[in-house]
């Protein structure tokens, strides 16, 4: 196996495979990428049994076919570090990789092509495409809401449904729900749902851009996959049944708040610095035309904001974890945002006043 490459070719490909490398792994082969020379082309593809990544460039000059595994930190440090007008030498002998670039020649340890594992072929049950900007979006409103390490492992991942034109994303801890969805008249999807793990749902995002550029997507019945002209991703897919999300979404809301959202995440933000560490706890008080927020911890102190709001009702105290109710109005993009409250007892429903496109359900606290 033998090929030149320049430098900046090949850097962002490299960088992009190992990004879905685990460093610290059981089984050595997992901490290498694949390199693999087939018809003119350099394949590099690295996995960690969860997720799989592969980027393909074209080669010019000689090559020699041939496939081999690799260091992939040691190979990325190394040609990082190259000079970025360098050409780079890449060749096999024996269990050893040898680079070469102008007076600098690097000796790496392989371990056999034939020992590094490939997610098995599948068939595609569904198959679309999207806009980058259109699945980052999806996944970004919504993907800040996963468990981290829960039991019900079937929160610690990102649900996507798909049904005729729609296509939905939600996720939830148990503590809060966001949801988000588009829909669009070119697609024509059969009903299906699956959830994507939490390093495949991460992984997507580091790799997608807001661009329009188009996206193919493939989901099998234990898969998806990811088609771009950089890379192509597939991720396995949890083995569970996502909860009924809309039996929590509130349905009987009557007090109806709309609010400035830079406004009210700054005095969320001022009243958390004195919230409660552990539990991060604030109080509303609601009244016509204004809210109270409140907060406080062990040492007595006490954080005191009032802002000016639109609503017109009863008034209400009810309490509410803030750092889960800025992760929301980070993830909103309206200058407006809509609070609907039912009472003390009963979880908030929050969106952007001008779109349904997103929704966010926070569970009240006990103060």
């Amino acid at each position: 196996m033998k090929f030149q490459i320049a430098k900046e070719k090949l850097i962002q490909p490299l960088q992009l495979v190992t990004g879905a490398v685990e460093r610290r792994h059981t089984l050595p082969i997992l901490s290498n990428i694949l390199l693999k020379v087939d018809d003119g082309s350099l394949w590099l593809t690295g996995t960690d049994l969860e997720v799989e990544l592969i980027s393909s460039l074209s080669l010019e000059g000689e090559f020699v076919e041939g496939e081999t595994t690799v260091p992939a930190k040691k190979l990325f440090d190394i040609i990082r570090s190259l000079r970025d007008d360098n050409v780079i030498e890449f060749s096999v002998s024996g269990n050893k990789a040898v680079i070469k670039s102008g007076r600098s020649k690097y000796s790496l340890s392989t371990l056999s092509a034939d020992d590094f594992p490939n997610l098995e072929d599948w068939e595609g049950e569904i198959e679309f495409e999207l806009a980058q900007a259109t699945v980052k979006s999806l996944i970004e409103n919504t993907h800040f809401s996963m468990a981290q390490q829960d039991v019900r492992y079937y929160l610690n991942g990102l649900s996507i449904e798909t049904d005729g034109n729609l296509i939905r994303t939600v996720a939830t801890d148990g503590h809060r729900l966001a949801l988000s969805k588009v829909v669009s008249d070119s697609l024509n999807l059969p009903p299906k749902q699956v959830i994507i793990p939490r390093k495949g749902v991460l992984e997507i995002l580091r790799l997608i851009s807001d661009e329009d550029k188009t996206l193919k997507i493939q989901i099998g019945s234990n898969h998806l996959r990811l088609f771009s002209s950089e890379f192509i991703f597939t991720s396995k897919l949890v083995d569970g049944r996502f909860p009924d999300y809309r039996r929590v979404l509130p349905r009987d809301g009557d007090k109806i708040i709309i609010g400035d959202r830079e406004v009210l995440k700054d005095a969320f933000s001022r009243a958390s610095i004195l919230s409660n560490e552990k539990f991060k706890g604030i109080r509303l008080d609601l009244s016509s035309g204004e809210l109270r927020i409140t907060a406080n911890n062990p040492e007595q102190e006490e954080a005191e904001e009032i802002i000016d709001v639109d609503y017109e009702g009863d008034s209400l105290e009810i309490g509410f974890n803030v750092a889960y109710m800025i992760d929301v109005l980070n993830s909103i993009s309206d200058e407006k945002i809509k609070l609907t409250l039912a009472d003390s007892n009963s979880s908030a429903l929050i969106e952007a006043s001008s779109s349904e496109d997103s929704l966010y359900v926070v569970m009240p606290m006990r103060l």
